[in-house]
């Protein structure tokens, strides 16, 4: 007999449609019966019948009675309801958060705030992974967070007092300071606020933010850097677990992680603070012609200082050598390489500089503690 084609809800209470053409892709692999995301409607379809749940268990609690009501295997992406014992894929917001204070130290930042709005479970782990690496580098940083401000209120006016709240801090805040925003619109609010002040951004205010869901950024006077949260990878995965479970497979203790892709650089946070010109001058090249076959040398004529001083002047305003810094941009390139596309590894390691497969192994594996091959499918898996 044929075998039967598994009916599979989407109850998402958030929507993202990189998260739908994840799911999407998984159930054209797999002859699933999708059924329509009911809940962006609020339409929510009591006495529906199927295999599986896919959900976004947002702020409704209309649509986590109906998924709790219909005892079938559940996938949730949200931990907003860490008591509902689902099996949960959910992004990394600490890998994405580590990215963020990265690209910040890079550029030279010694002033970091985060900025949150409303109280988010992703909000909080992002902030908290956010101090927690700054904290490993001897960063401190400010957690601006308008709830607890004693501006805060709700009503008609709740906007603009935030506006105006937001742009006394940007102001009186220590300069030039890095700022990550919980997400992009509370990023384009920082943006706006600092505009609305005179607060150059980026020269005196960087800012990211997170999801990289802004429309047409690129088009805006001052695009908005941010953070790919690789969401469509977040949609194919809880699909491949739902599926494994629909199957009688048992779900797993914790909730499987997905990480971030990195950091997607745009004008609000293009900027070196780094007052050195030889070392700002060599990272530049860095940046922009690291998957090239560069090496050493080459810095040293960028820089137009010896070796030794380049050297010195990384360790002083970077912490780290021009060539470690070289070797940083070039893995992560190579993670991205491994997440989005099937290069074999020989022509991936071509692509991100290295001159051998030998020399990109030994590198990757002293970087990440893994091999590539094994790095591929940890993101498989």
């Amino acid at each position: 007999m044929p075998k039967k084609q598994k009916r599979v809800l989407l109850a998402l209470g958030w929507y993202d449609y990189r998260l739908h053409q994840g799911i999407e892709k998984y159930a054209q692999e797999h002859g699933w019966h999708l059924y329509a995301d009911f809940a962006r409607e609020k339409v929510i379809p009591w006495g529906w019948e199927g295999d599986g749940i896919l959900a976004w268990l947002g702020a409704g609690d209309d649509l986590a009675d109906f998924v709790k009501a219909c005892h079938k295997p559940t996938v949730d992406f949200s931990l907003r309801r860490a008591q509902l014992k689902y099996a949960r894929v959910l992004e990394d917001h600490e890998h994405a958060a580590r990215l963020v204070a990265d690209h910040f130290l890079t550029r030279g930042f010694a002033n970091f705030m985060f900025y949150s709005d409303a109280d988010n479970w992703s909000y909080e782990e992002r902030g908290q992974g956010f101090l927690k690496a700054l904290e490993k580098t001897g960063h401190a940083c400010t957690w601006l967070r308008w709830l607890q401000s004693t501006s805060f209120a709700t009503g008609r006016g709740e906007w603009k007092r935030k506006r105006k709240w937001l742009a006394t801090q940007m102001k009186k805040a220590p300069k030039p300071l890095a700022v990550f925003a919980a997400n992009d619109q509370q990023a384009l609010d920082v943006l706006e606020s600092c505009e609305s002040i005179g607060v150059a951004v980026p020269e005196e205010v960087a800012i990211v933010g997170t999801e990289n869901y802004l429309l047409a950024p690129d088009a805006m006077e001052t695009p908005i850097s941010s953070v790919d949260t690789n969401l469509e990878v977040l949609g194919y995965r809880g699909a491949e677990l739902l599926d494994r479970m629909m199957d009688g497979q048992p779900a797993p203790a914790q909730p499987i992680r997905i990480p971030a892709v990195g950091v997607i650089a745009r004008r609000s946070s293009d900027i070196l603070t780094i007052k050195h010109q030889g070392v700002a001058k060599s990272l530049r090249f860095i940046w922009e012609h690291g998957h090239e076959p560069i090496c050493i040398k080459d810095l040293v004529g960028i820089s137009g200082m010896s070796r030794r001083g380049m050297h010195k002047a990384f360790l002083e305003h970077l912490k780290r050598t021009p060539g470690q810094e070289l070797q940083r941009i070039r893995i992560e390139r190579a993670k991205k390489l491994l997440a989005d596309t099937n290069h074999k590894i020989e022509p991936l390691a071509r692509l991100c500089g290295y001159q051998s497969i030998n020399s990109f192994c030994v590198a990757f594996k002293r970087t990440t503690g893994m091999s590539a091959k094994n790095y591929r499918e940890s993101l498989q898996r």
